[in-house]
């Protein structure tokens, strides 16, 4: 949620509910106005029955996943996150579905217990993007 309210608004609130939003937002890209809307889902609300996750993954367009590079039960729940999404969404069609990971909480180096390295070479095996960010700054 962090990361959310962080590029819809530019500002930083550091502690949020456990609840799910669905935010719109103009953007304009090269040129272009964009009109995003965005699933904002905690994990702990992931875990429900696949029904409400089959849901949301056939809502979406793209997918961004995010982990806390200080929490590796974050990061090791996303190769069958992903492997979940492009069964879904690839299963229906033959075109790529694009997802993105991200490791948040880049400014907390000293807890990190995911590397960058681990990050990208999942990514890598994934077939998806991979980002380092920090909500915080």
């Amino acid at each position: 949620a962090a990361l959310t309210v962080r590029f819809l608004t530019r500002r930083f609130i550091g502690e949020y509910g456990d609840m799910e939003f669905i935010y719109s937002h103009n953007l304009t890209v090269d040129g272009r106005e964009i009109l995003f809307h965005i699933w904002d889902v905690p994990n702990s609300q992931v875990r429900e029955d696949g029904s409400s996750e089959e849901k949301r993954i056939q809502w979406a367009d793209s997918f961004v996943l995010v982990y806390s590079i200080c929490d590796r039960a974050s990061f090791n729940i996303l190769p069958l996150k992903i492997q979940f999404i492009k069964a879904a969404k690839e299963g229906q069609s033959q075109e790529k579905v694009p997802i993105v990971i991200v490791g948040n909480k880049r400014d907390l180096h000293h807890q990190r217990v995911v590397s960058s390295e681990e990050g990208r070479l999942l990514a890598l095996s994934l077939d998806c993007g991979f980002y380092e960010v920090s909500a915080a700054e």
